[in-house]
Protein backbone atom coordinates (compact mmCIF):
# COMPACT_ATOMS: atom_id res chain seq x y z
CA UNK A 1 0.00 0.00 0.00
CA UNK A 2 2.66 2.26 0.85
CA UNK A 3 4.71 1.59 -2.54
CA UNK A 4 1.22 2.33 -4.32
CA UNK A 5 0.84 5.55 -2.48
CA UNK A 6 4.88 6.85 -2.89
CA UNK A 7 4.12 6.12 -6.95
CA UNK A 8 0.42 7.98 -6.78
CA UNK A 9 2.21 10.89 -5.25
CA UNK A 10 5.33 10.89 -7.82
CA UNK A 11 2.39 10.82 -10.73
CA UNK A 12 0.96 14.09 -9.33
CA UNK A 13 4.42 15.90 -8.72
CA UNK A 14 5.61 14.94 -11.93
CA UNK A 15 2.07 15.54 -13.60
CA UNK A 16 2.14 19.05 -12.31
CA UNK A 17 5.59 20.03 -12.67
CA UNK A 18 5.42 18.79 -16.35
CA UNK A 19 2.18 21.16 -17.30
CA UNK A 20 4.63 24.05 -15.48
CA UNK A 21 7.47 23.52 -17.64
CA UNK A 22 4.85 22.68 -20.58
CA UNK A 23 3.40 26.23 -20.00
CA UNK A 24 6.66 28.47 -19.46
CA UNK A 25 8.71 26.72 -22.18
CA UNK A 26 5.44 27.26 -24.51
CA UNK A 27 4.68 30.66 -23.56
CA UNK A 28 6.72 32.31 -26.74
CA UNK A 29 5.26 30.05 -29.13
CA UNK A 30 1.87 30.98 -27.72
CA UNK A 31 3.26 34.73 -28.88
CA UNK A 32 3.87 33.31 -32.22
CA UNK A 33 0.65 31.31 -32.16
CA UNK A 34 -1.55 34.52 -31.43
CA UNK A 35 0.50 36.81 -33.80
CA UNK A 36 -0.22 34.14 -36.98
CA UNK A 37 -4.14 34.21 -35.84
CA UNK A 38 -3.88 38.01 -35.43
CA UNK A 39 -2.73 38.18 -38.56
CA UNK A 40 -4.97 35.76 -40.53
CA UNK A 41 -7.97 37.19 -38.63
CA UNK A 42 -6.87 40.51 -40.36
CA UNK A 43 -7.33 38.96 -43.73
CA UNK A 44 -3.97 37.15 -45.18
CA UNK A 45 -4.59 38.52 -48.29
CA UNK A 46 -3.60 42.38 -47.49
CA UNK A 47 0.63 42.34 -46.98
CA UNK A 48 0.07 45.41 -44.43
CA UNK A 49 -1.71 43.04 -42.09
CA UNK A 50 0.85 41.36 -41.21
CA UNK A 51 2.76 44.28 -39.83
CA UNK A 52 1.00 44.16 -36.35
CA UNK A 53 1.90 40.34 -36.34
CA UNK A 54 5.49 41.04 -37.20
CA UNK A 55 6.04 42.95 -34.25
CA UNK A 56 4.54 41.22 -31.54
CA UNK A 57 6.24 38.60 -32.71
CA UNK A 58 9.34 40.61 -32.39
CA UNK A 59 8.60 42.50 -29.26
CA UNK A 60 7.30 39.50 -27.46
CA UNK A 61 10.04 36.78 -27.42
CA UNK A 62 12.52 39.59 -27.27
CA UNK A 63 10.59 40.79 -23.21
CA UNK A 64 9.82 37.19 -22.73
CA UNK A 65 13.33 35.41 -23.36
CA UNK A 66 14.93 36.78 -20.51
CA UNK A 67 11.78 36.49 -17.80
CA UNK A 68 11.33 32.73 -19.26
CA UNK A 69 15.40 31.29 -19.09
CA UNK A 70 15.14 33.03 -15.42
CA UNK A 71 11.94 30.76 -14.58
CA UNK A 72 13.17 27.71 -16.31
CA UNK A 73 16.70 28.05 -13.79
CA UNK A 74 15.02 28.72 -11.23
CA UNK A 75 12.65 25.56 -11.27
CA UNK A 76 15.80 23.36 -12.37
CA UNK A 77 17.79 24.82 -8.93
CA UNK A 78 14.59 24.25 -7.18
CA UNK A 79 13.57 20.55 -8.89
CA UNK A 80 16.88 19.07 -9.49
CA UNK A 81 19.49 20.93 -6.86
CA UNK A 82 21.08 21.89 -10.15
CA UNK A 83 22.40 25.54 -10.43
CA UNK A 84 22.55 26.64 -13.90
CA UNK A 85 24.55 30.03 -13.80
CA UNK A 86 23.03 33.12 -15.47
CA UNK A 87 26.01 34.91 -17.17
CA UNK A 88 24.58 38.14 -17.61
CA UNK A 89 26.83 40.68 -17.70
CA UNK A 90 26.70 43.61 -14.79
CA UNK A 91 26.07 46.92 -14.61
CA UNK A 92 29.29 48.92 -13.18
CA UNK A 93 29.24 51.80 -11.40
CA UNK A 94 27.92 55.25 -12.20
CA UNK A 95 30.07 58.13 -10.89
CA UNK A 96 30.20 61.94 -10.78
CA UNK A 97 32.85 63.56 -12.36
CA UNK A 98 34.14 66.76 -11.43
CA UNK A 99 32.84 68.38 -14.29
CA UNK A 100 29.32 67.90 -13.15
CA UNK A 101 28.82 64.84 -15.82
CA UNK A 102 28.09 61.23 -14.84
CA UNK A 103 29.87 58.50 -16.30
CA UNK A 104 28.32 55.04 -16.65
CA UNK A 105 31.18 53.14 -18.22
CA UNK A 106 30.02 54.17 -21.69
CA UNK A 107 29.08 57.65 -22.08
CA UNK A 108 28.50 60.91 -19.87
CA UNK A 109 25.11 62.08 -19.20
CA UNK A 110 24.01 65.18 -17.42
CA UNK A 111 22.08 63.35 -14.94
CA UNK A 112 22.29 60.09 -12.29
CA UNK A 113 19.00 58.93 -13.75
CA UNK A 114 20.07 59.10 -17.74
CA UNK A 115 23.65 57.69 -16.84
CA UNK A 116 21.70 54.56 -15.10
CA UNK A 117 19.29 54.42 -18.01
CA UNK A 118 21.89 54.37 -20.94
CA UNK A 119 23.66 52.28 -18.80
CA UNK A 120 20.77 49.55 -18.69
CA UNK A 121 20.09 49.18 -22.13
CA UNK A 122 23.70 49.15 -23.27
CA UNK A 123 24.22 46.22 -20.76
CA UNK A 124 20.93 44.97 -22.05
CA UNK A 125 21.69 44.80 -26.35
CA UNK A 126 25.36 44.41 -25.78
CA UNK A 127 25.61 41.31 -23.15
CA UNK A 128 26.15 38.08 -25.56
CA UNK A 129 23.78 35.81 -23.37
CA UNK A 130 20.71 37.60 -24.96
CA UNK A 131 21.51 35.27 -28.25
CA UNK A 132 21.94 32.53 -25.85
CA UNK A 133 18.54 33.12 -24.28
CA UNK A 134 16.97 33.97 -27.92
CA UNK A 135 18.33 30.37 -28.58
CA UNK A 136 16.98 28.85 -25.65
CA UNK A 137 13.29 30.12 -26.31
CA UNK A 138 13.29 28.54 -29.69
CA UNK A 139 15.26 24.77 -28.96
CA UNK A 140 13.15 24.63 -25.38
CA UNK A 141 9.54 24.25 -27.14
CA UNK A 142 10.76 21.58 -29.53
CA UNK A 143 12.83 19.64 -26.64
CA UNK A 144 11.61 19.58 -23.04
CA UNK A 145 8.45 21.61 -23.79
CA UNK A 146 7.29 19.09 -26.46
CA UNK A 147 7.93 16.11 -24.17
CA UNK A 148 6.45 17.70 -20.88
CA UNK A 149 3.08 18.44 -23.34
CA UNK A 150 2.81 14.71 -23.28
CA UNK A 151 1.25 14.16 -19.68
CA UNK A 152 -1.39 16.91 -19.66
CA UNK A 153 -1.96 16.19 -24.06
CA UNK A 154 -2.96 12.73 -22.53
CA UNK A 155 -4.62 14.01 -19.87
CA UNK A 156 -6.92 16.03 -21.79
CA UNK A 157 -7.41 13.01 -24.77
CA UNK A 158 -8.73 10.92 -21.83
CA UNK A 159 -11.29 13.55 -20.60
CA UNK A 160 -12.71 13.87 -23.98
CA UNK A 161 -12.57 10.20 -24.93
CA UNK A 162 -13.51 8.27 -22.28
CA UNK A 163 -16.94 10.79 -21.87
CA UNK A 164 -17.73 10.05 -25.37
CA UNK A 165 -19.60 6.99 -26.86
CA UNK A 166 -17.71 4.38 -29.21
CA UNK A 167 -15.04 1.92 -29.52
CA UNK A 168 -12.20 4.41 -31.02
CA UNK A 169 -13.43 7.41 -28.91
CA UNK A 170 -13.15 5.78 -25.51
CA UNK A 171 -9.74 3.85 -27.14
CA UNK A 172 -8.18 7.23 -27.64
CA UNK A 173 -9.06 7.99 -23.81
CA UNK A 174 -7.91 4.71 -22.52
CA UNK A 175 -4.47 5.65 -24.46
CA UNK A 176 -4.71 9.39 -23.39
CA UNK A 177 -4.69 8.25 -19.96
CA UNK A 178 -1.72 5.61 -19.78
CA UNK A 179 -0.05 8.24 -21.71
CA UNK A 180 -0.47 10.95 -18.57
CA UNK A 181 0.32 8.29 -15.88
CA UNK A 182 3.04 6.41 -17.03
CA UNK A 183 4.96 9.63 -18.59
CA UNK A 184 4.05 12.18 -15.91
CA UNK A 185 6.93 10.75 -13.28
CA UNK A 186 9.94 11.50 -16.10
CA UNK A 187 8.80 14.01 -18.90
CA UNK A 188 9.51 17.19 -16.92
CA UNK A 189 13.01 15.79 -16.43
CA UNK A 190 14.19 16.59 -20.04
CA UNK A 191 14.64 20.59 -18.88
CA UNK A 192 17.03 19.98 -16.76
CA UNK A 193 19.46 18.56 -19.53
CA UNK A 194 18.37 20.95 -21.94
CA UNK A 195 18.62 23.90 -19.62
CA UNK A 196 22.42 23.25 -18.24
CA UNK A 197 23.57 22.49 -22.38
CA UNK A 198 21.79 25.41 -23.68
CA UNK A 199 21.79 27.86 -21.16
CA UNK A 200 24.95 27.53 -19.17
CA UNK A 201 27.29 30.30 -20.07
CA UNK A 202 30.03 29.27 -23.03
CA UNK A 203 33.70 28.90 -21.68
CA UNK A 204 34.62 32.12 -23.24
CA UNK A 205 31.37 33.79 -21.53
CA UNK A 206 32.46 32.50 -18.18
CA UNK A 207 36.54 33.18 -18.84
CA UNK A 208 35.39 36.77 -19.37
CA UNK A 209 33.06 36.94 -16.14
CA UNK A 210 36.02 35.39 -14.18
CA UNK A 211 38.58 38.28 -15.52
CA UNK A 212 36.27 41.12 -14.60
CA UNK A 213 35.22 39.37 -11.07
CA UNK A 214 39.45 39.20 -10.40
CA UNK A 215 39.42 42.78 -11.45
CA UNK A 216 37.16 44.15 -9.09
CA UNK A 217 38.33 41.66 -6.09
CA UNK A 218 41.92 43.49 -7.01
CA UNK A 219 40.42 46.95 -6.83
CA UNK A 220 38.38 45.73 -3.63
CA UNK A 221 41.67 44.17 -1.84
CA UNK A 222 44.01 47.75 -2.84
CA UNK A 223 41.35 49.91 -1.40
CA UNK A 224 41.28 47.59 1.41
CA UNK A 225 44.45 47.57 2.20
CA UNK A 226 44.98 51.42 1.61
CA UNK A 227 42.03 52.10 4.05
CA UNK A 228 43.40 49.43 6.93
CA UNK A 229 47.20 51.17 6.28
CA UNK A 230 45.54 54.61 6.91
CA UNK A 231 43.41 53.17 10.35
CA UNK A 232 46.97 51.88 11.48
CA UNK A 233 48.68 55.27 11.04
CA UNK A 234 45.60 56.83 12.63
CA UNK A 235 45.28 54.89 15.45
CA UNK A 236 49.52 55.23 15.76
CA UNK A 237 49.77 58.94 15.70
CA UNK A 238 46.60 59.66 17.60
CA UNK A 239 47.44 57.04 20.48
CA UNK A 240 50.63 55.15 20.87
CA UNK A 241 52.85 57.94 18.92
CA UNK A 242 51.05 61.21 21.01
CA UNK A 243 51.65 59.01 24.72
CA UNK A 244 55.57 58.60 23.70
CA UNK A 245 56.03 61.64 23.00
CA UNK A 246 53.98 63.21 25.85
CA UNK A 247 56.41 59.84 27.76
CA UNK A 248 59.69 61.62 26.51
CA UNK A 249 59.20 64.49 27.66
CA UNK A 250 58.28 63.37 31.11
CA UNK A 251 61.13 61.31 31.63
CA UNK A 252 63.30 64.36 30.50
CA UNK A 253 61.38 66.67 32.96
CA UNK A 254 61.87 64.59 35.41
CA UNK A 255 66.23 64.04 34.78
CA UNK A 256 65.97 67.93 34.94
CA UNK A 257 64.22 67.94 38.93
CA UNK A 258 65.74 64.55 39.99
CA UNK A 259 68.21 67.24 42.02
CA UNK A 260 65.96 70.38 42.45
CA UNK A 261 62.72 68.73 43.19
CA UNK A 262 63.33 64.69 43.79
CA UNK A 263 59.15 64.78 45.23
CA UNK A 264 58.38 66.06 41.63
CA UNK A 265 60.55 64.34 39.40
CA UNK A 266 59.26 60.66 41.63
CA UNK A 267 55.51 61.95 40.55
CA UNK A 268 56.75 62.28 36.75
CA UNK A 269 58.58 59.16 37.21
CA UNK A 270 54.79 57.10 37.86
CA UNK A 271 52.84 59.24 35.12
CA UNK A 272 55.88 58.04 32.66
CA UNK A 273 55.35 54.08 34.12
CA UNK A 274 51.60 54.54 33.62
CA UNK A 275 51.79 56.03 30.21
CA UNK A 276 53.96 53.16 29.34
CA UNK A 277 51.66 50.86 30.39
CA UNK A 278 48.56 52.41 28.14
CA UNK A 279 50.81 52.72 24.99
CA UNK A 280 51.77 49.42 25.60
CA UNK A 281 48.40 48.28 25.43
CA UNK A 282 46.93 50.40 22.84
CA UNK A 283 50.22 48.49 20.66
CA UNK A 284 48.93 45.25 21.90
CA UNK A 285 45.07 45.99 20.76
CA UNK A 286 46.08 47.85 17.58
CA UNK A 287 48.23 44.25 17.17
CA UNK A 288 45.23 42.32 17.88
CA UNK A 289 43.20 44.22 15.10
CA UNK A 290 45.61 43.36 12.44
CA UNK A 291 46.55 39.75 13.55
CA UNK A 292 45.07 38.36 16.61
CA UNK A 293 47.79 36.59 18.34
CA UNK A 294 45.55 33.65 19.44
CA UNK A 295 44.70 32.83 16.14
CA UNK A 296 48.25 32.87 15.09
CA UNK A 297 49.06 30.38 18.71
CA UNK A 298 46.11 28.49 19.09
CA UNK A 299 43.94 28.13 15.49
CA UNK A 300 40.92 29.04 13.90
CA UNK A 301 38.17 27.72 16.89
CA UNK A 302 40.09 28.50 19.93
CA UNK A 303 40.41 32.17 18.27
CA UNK A 304 36.82 32.32 17.63
CA UNK A 305 35.96 30.80 21.19
CA UNK A 306 38.40 33.64 22.82
CA UNK A 307 36.65 36.48 20.42
CA UNK A 308 33.49 35.47 22.20
CA UNK A 309 34.30 35.82 25.08
CA UNK A 310 34.12 39.09 24.73
CA UNK A 311 31.02 39.79 23.11
CA UNK A 312 28.11 41.04 25.77
CA UNK A 313 25.87 38.03 24.30
CA UNK A 314 25.20 34.25 25.56
CA UNK A 315 27.14 32.54 22.52
CA UNK A 316 27.94 29.09 21.99
CA UNK A 317 30.69 27.87 19.76
CA UNK A 318 31.00 24.65 18.46
CA UNK A 319 33.12 23.11 16.03
CA UNK A 320 33.36 19.68 14.14
CA UNK A 321 36.95 19.33 13.91
CA UNK A 322 39.94 21.81 14.49
CA UNK A 323 40.68 22.59 10.47
CA UNK A 324 43.97 24.00 9.16
CA UNK A 325 43.51 26.55 7.04
CA UNK A 326 46.14 28.50 5.73
CA UNK A 327 46.66 31.72 7.32
CA UNK A 328 44.95 34.22 5.11
CA UNK A 329 42.02 32.46 4.52
CA UNK A 330 41.98 31.92 8.60
CA UNK A 331 42.11 35.49 9.08
CA UNK A 332 39.68 36.35 6.39
CA UNK A 333 37.23 34.04 8.32
CA UNK A 334 37.84 35.06 11.42
CA UNK A 335 37.31 38.92 10.80
CA UNK A 336 34.54 37.44 9.48
CA UNK A 337 32.62 36.17 12.29
CA UNK A 338 33.45 39.36 14.17
CA UNK A 339 32.09 41.10 11.42
CA UNK A 340 28.47 38.74 12.31
CA UNK A 341 29.15 39.18 16.31
CA UNK A 342 29.33 42.84 15.58
CA UNK A 343 26.16 43.11 13.96
CA UNK A 344 24.29 40.62 16.38
CA UNK A 345 25.32 43.52 19.46
CA UNK A 346 24.82 46.48 17.52
CA UNK A 347 22.24 46.08 14.69
CA UNK A 348 20.04 42.80 15.35
CA UNK A 349 19.84 43.47 19.56
CA UNK A 350 19.89 39.66 19.98
CA UNK A 351 20.46 37.94 23.15
CA UNK A 352 21.84 34.52 22.10
CA UNK A 353 24.34 33.70 19.04
CA UNK A 354 25.48 30.44 17.68
CA UNK A 355 28.62 29.90 15.84
CA UNK A 356 29.30 26.50 14.19
CA UNK A 357 32.66 25.83 12.60
CA UNK A 358 32.58 22.04 10.20
CA UNK A 359 34.81 20.74 7.61
CA UNK A 360 33.10 19.19 4.70
CA UNK A 361 34.25 18.26 1.98
CA UNK A 362 36.88 20.15 0.82
CA UNK A 363 35.97 23.08 2.42
CA UNK A 364 35.29 25.04 5.58
CA UNK A 365 31.65 26.00 6.37
CA UNK A 366 30.88 28.60 9.20
CA UNK A 367 26.87 29.55 10.52
CA UNK A 368 26.46 32.23 12.35
CA UNK A 369 22.91 32.43 13.68
CA UNK A 370 21.28 34.74 16.13
CA UNK A 371 18.09 35.56 17.61
CA UNK A 372 17.40 39.34 16.70
CA UNK A 373 15.17 41.20 14.82
CA UNK A 374 16.28 40.25 11.42
CA UNK A 375 16.02 42.30 8.41
CA UNK A 376 20.14 42.00 7.34
CA UNK A 377 21.15 42.43 3.68
CA UNK A 378 24.03 42.74 1.96
CA UNK A 379 23.73 46.37 1.05
CA UNK A 380 26.25 47.80 -0.98
CA UNK A 381 29.26 49.52 1.25
CA UNK A 382 27.62 47.71 4.30
CA UNK A 383 29.83 45.49 6.57
CA UNK A 384 27.98 42.03 5.13
CA UNK A 385 28.94 43.36 1.03
CA UNK A 386 32.19 43.68 2.34
CA UNK A 387 32.22 40.38 4.44
CA UNK A 388 31.02 39.15 0.45
CA UNK A 389 33.95 40.67 -1.04
CA UNK A 390 36.51 39.82 1.07
CA UNK A 391 36.08 35.99 0.72
CA UNK A 392 35.12 35.77 -2.91
CA UNK A 393 38.97 36.32 -3.21
CA UNK A 394 39.51 32.94 -1.73
CA UNK A 395 36.44 31.59 -3.72
CA UNK A 396 34.42 31.63 -1.11
CA UNK A 397 30.77 32.47 -0.29
CA UNK A 398 28.35 34.37 1.95
CA UNK A 399 24.52 33.32 2.37
CA UNK A 400 22.16 35.26 4.19
CA UNK A 401 18.97 34.49 5.58
CA UNK A 402 17.26 37.26 7.31
CA UNK A 403 13.18 37.54 7.34
CA UNK A 404 11.84 40.43 9.32
CA UNK A 405 11.51 39.36 13.02
CA UNK A 406 14.62 36.97 12.76
CA UNK A 407 16.36 34.79 13.15
CA UNK A 408 19.41 35.95 11.10
CA UNK A 409 21.20 33.42 9.44
CA UNK A 410 24.61 33.52 7.36
CA UNK A 411 26.53 30.39 6.29
CA UNK A 412 30.13 31.41 5.10
CA UNK A 413 31.45 28.77 2.90
CA UNK A 414 35.42 28.60 1.93
CA UNK A 415 36.95 26.00 -0.64
CA UNK A 416 40.32 24.99 0.97
CA UNK A 417 42.37 21.53 -0.71
CA UNK A 418 44.45 21.48 3.14
CA UNK A 419 40.72 20.17 5.12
Amino acid sequence: MRELGSWAARVGVGFVRACVVAGVTMLVPAVWAAAVALGMWWGAGNPWSWTAPFVLVSVGTLVLSRPVCRMVRFLVARWTATVVPAGYRQAGPVTRMSTGYWWNGFSYERTRRDALLDQKWRVRWTDPANWRDLRFTGIAPLTAGLVASLPPAGAAAAILGLGRPGFAARFVGLLGLVVAVAGAPYAWRLVEPVAVRFLRPSPAMALADRVDELTAQRADTTIAQAAEIRRIERDLHDGAQARLVALGLSLATAEKLMETDPERAKALMRDARTGATASLAELRELIRGISPPVLNERGLVDAVRALALDIPLDVAVSADARPTLDPPIESAVYFGVAELLTNAVRHAHASRVRVRLAGGGAGLVVEVEDDGRGGADARAGGGLAGLRRRLAVFDGTVEISSPPGGPTRVRMAVPCESL
